[in-house]
């Protein structure tokens, strides 16, 4: 499990970001203050506030082609 930082500061940004996690099988929340939302859910990320960077939760093993990927969206 691995957590890191990300901004989805525009709507286009959210919809990207929903495409590139869903491209992996591992499972991804975003943590935003006692919200739990499913990063793959991009009506779920809308529910949130986009204005701060958020908490994104990686659960699975260390994949550095995740990180590569996620590298646009890491604050």
């Amino acid at each position: 499990m691995k957590t890191v930082k990300i901004s989805l500061n525009s709507i286009d940004k959210v919809k990207a970001f929903v495409n590139t996690v869903s491209q992996f099988d591992d499972d991804f929340d975003l943590v935003s203050g006692r919200y739990v939302i499913d990063a793959k859910s991009i009506m779920g990320i809308f529910s949130l506030d986009l204005a701060q960077p958020i908490d994104l939760t990686i659960h699975g093993d260390d994949d550095p082609k995740i990180m590569e990927a996620l590298k646009p969206y890491i604050a």
